[in-house]
């Protein structure tokens, strides 16, 4: 069922990132001509001549550095090459083979993978002349390429699927992937809950706040289920971001993998409780209408009695109250405590969101509701709601068709809200109410 696995690995600043968006269609990993810019492991699935296959975008290399974030890349790289099926080694034709050069290509020798030697940048036929020094490193024939121009792909995508296993063919018939976004303010422990569920060193890790700065996608199964967990990097204050910055393109990517998730895990620190940013990152889920579990990180530093998590679930509630309906999980993500619990939660917040309710037990418990406390008077005109009708899921949204639109009134609006969570639930999603006016002769 897996699909091959193909790492895109190279110095910093060689054009990887560019060849990743290229191929996978759509801009995923920042591109920017700063070195280091890519920092984690991003996936992307992609097809060639009917071939699928996974390409991942690391990290540059650097062998020579005593830099812990540098190193951690390396780390990240290093992951990619042992777990992929086929190595694609970028080099820089503008700059020349370099020392830098020798030693990654002596790293991907180790390996025993199928390494191709790809040399970037090489924007002009004319500067086909600059590939012979790549011949030295020992690893065959350079493919030249220019990822911006787009020239040389088509044939370096040929002799990628070339090294594929005959077996390689994936079934197009998937069952439905969970895609769970973690988001929250910068250092309150995203990248090491995601890492600490999937069970590996999937993200970087640091006490530096920005670490994470693309949204880096990890798909894997749990007891069945399919899921794809999205790493996403700190939302500080819009004030706090300079502008055209590197932090403000990443958490634009924040921001997008909440609007294409299922799910979103919205992450506090404990040992802070519900800040104003918290409570910004929440608004934003919410108005997305996306079910979402809060997850209360770091709790192993918090001194307890036996109320302090009910109480601070509470205050938790109290502090976000717009989103009322999520479900609170208290853990800590450095002993692993309670993390078993939150992909349970995702479950069961997924199976809720998805949740259809027929017309007819619909129009029961609206009836029901309204018997109990009559619709609202306004202008000496009562409201009247006709019927009401499941529109879609993923929020569960209903349209009621009513003489008046102006005559619902927010509170017996979230007074229906409670009434359908109280009869069929939803714990975990946010509910979606439409109103449409019904021309009624006898009204």
């Amino acid at each position: 069922m897996s699909k091959p696995l193909v790492a895109v690995v190279g110095r910093p600043n060689v054009g990887k990132s560019t060849f990743f968006n290229k191929i996978a269609g759509k801009r995923i990993s920042i591109v920017e001509d700063t070195p280091g810019v890519t920092r984690d492991r991003i996936y992307a699935d992609c097809e060639w001549l009917n071939h699928k296959f996974t390409l991942i975008d690391t990290g540059g290399i650097e062998p020579r550095t005593d830099d812990i974030l540098l190193k951690q890349m390396r780390r990240q790289a290093e992951v990619a090459i042992d777990t992929c099926d086929v190595i694609l080694f970028f080099t820089d034709g503008r700059a020349g083979l370099t020392a830098n050069d020798e030693d990654v290509a002596t790293m991907l020798r180790r390996s025993g993978k199928p390494v191709i030697l790809v040399v970037n940048k090489v924007d002009f036929p004319e500067m086909t002349d600059t590939i012979y020094d790549f011949y030295a490193l020992g690893l065959g024939e350079p493919f030249a390429i220019s990822s911006t121009n787009m020239l040389g792909l088509g044939d370096l995508l040929d002799e990628v699927v070339a090294h594929f296993p005959e077996d390689a063919a994936v079934s197009d018939e998937e069952e439905h992937t969970i895609n769970i976004a973690v988001v929250g303010r910068p250092n309150v422990g995203k990248s090491s809950l995601v890492n600490r569920i999937l069970g590996q060193e999937r993200s970087m890790v640091s006490d530096i706040a920005g670490t994470t700065r693309d949204a880096i996608d990890t798909a894997f199964v749990r007891d069945g289920q399919r899921f794809n967990i999205i790493d996403t990097a700190g939302i500080r204050r819009k004030r706090a971001i300079e502008e055209e910055s590197i932090e403000r393109y990443s958490i634009v990517r924040a921001l997008a993998a909440v609007r294409r998730c299922d799910v979103a895990l919205i992450v506090i620190n404990a040992e802070d409780g519900v800040t104003e940013q918290d409570t910004k990152v929440a608004g934003y889920v919410h108005e997305e209408g996306k079910a979402a579990i809060i997850v209360v990180n770091k709790w192993d530093a918090i001194e307890k009695d036996t109320n302090t998590m009910e109480t601070f679930r509470k205050r938790v509630i109290e502090d976000l109250k717009f989103m009322d309906y999520a479900p609170v999980v208290f853990i800590s993500a450095l002993t692993g405590q309670r993390v078993g619990n939150v992909l349970s939660a995702v479950k069961d917040a997924y199976e809720q969101t998805s949740r259809r309710i027929t017309t007819g037990l619909l129009n029961d418990v609206l009836g029901d509701a309204t018997a109990a406390l009559q619709p609202p008077v306004s202008g000496g005109r009562r409201l009247k709601i006709y019927y009401a009708t499941q529109q879609s899921v993923c929020p569960p949204t209903f349209v009621f068709f009513v003489n008046d639109e102006k005559l619902m009134h927010f509170a017996y609006q979230r007074y229906l809200e409670n009434q359908f969570r109280k009869s069929f639930g939803f714990e975990g999603t946010p509910i979606r109410f439409i109103l449409r006016q019904k021309n009624q002769k006898e009204e």
